[in-house]
């Protein structure tokens, strides 16, 4: 222990000697603890700093006037009532296709009977809802039928309402004549055959649903759409047409 202490002072000892024998500004430099100091700023940057500083102040009161002044014209202008939607209206209605000519100078299409015999059965009930929509031309069976104008067989048909029935389709194309509840066909009739107004196509009978005891034409004209289809198409009343009462 006591070595120790020997050592001690002696390190002691040799300090003092070394500080002691130190230039005196190498001394200051060991003993005094300087703070730490910021640079000095050069002027021109100080001036720089401040110029930076007075325009980011400007532009930030510009920003919040610009806002203010946003809110306020905002606030005081009215906003415009928005109207009500408008209440739907139906769709208009098509108007109806332009006028066209009706079929003139047709013949009655039963041998035999004469205009003024014919009675309007157009507009007669047939149950069901149904109207009737067609002319019938009383007649015994077996009388013939007459092609009532020019044109061709469009259709040959069998139907359970108007038994063996006959379509023709005029030259035009524009109009469908339609004979139902034939007896029989006229011999050598077929589709697409060429006819001639008063020529011989069938004969009359009660085919389909008519009263046997009733024998007749069941006969009606339709005004055809563009599809020409010949099931389907515009019933026009052939009463007054046949019977020399067209206006």
């Amino acid at each position: 222990m006591r070595h120790v202490a020997i050592v001690l002072a002696g390190l002691l000892l040799a300090a003092a000697a070394y500080y002691l024998a130190m230039p005196r500004a190498e001394r200051g430099r060991i003993v005094q603890v300087s703070p730490t100091v910021a640079a000095p700023v050069p002027a021109a940057d100080r001036d720089a700093r401040a110029g930076d500083a007075a325009v980011q102040s400007e532009v930030d009161d510009a920003r919040d006037s610009r806002v203010d002044r946003t809110r306020a014209v905002d606030a005081a202008t009215p906003v415009a009532a928005t109207d009500p939607a408008p209440e739907a209206r139906p769709a208009a209605v098509a108007a109806p296709p332009a006028a066209v000519a009706l079929p003139s100078g047709l013949v009655v299409p039963v041998q035999g009977v004469a205009p003024s015999s014919l009675a309007p059965t157009f507009d007669d009930d047939r149950g069901e809802g149904r109207v009737h929509e067609a002319l019938d031309i009383m007649a015994p069976a077996g009388t013939p039928v007459l092609a009532v104008a020019d044109g061709h067989v469009e259709k040959l048909f069998d139907s359970d309402r108007g038994g063996l029935t006959i379509y023709q389709f005029e030259p035009t194309g524009r109009y469908a004549y339609y004979y139902a509840h034939l007896e029989r066909y006229a011999p050598g009739l077929e589709e697409g055959a060429t006819l001639r107004q008063g020529e011989v196509i069938g004969y009359v009978g009660s085919s389909g649903n008519a009263d046997p005891a009733a024998p007749h034409l069941h006969f009606a004209i339709f005004l055809l759409g563009p599809e020409k289809r010949w099931w389907e198409g515009t019933p026009i009343d052939p009463w007054p047409l046949l019977s020399g009462r067209a206006p």
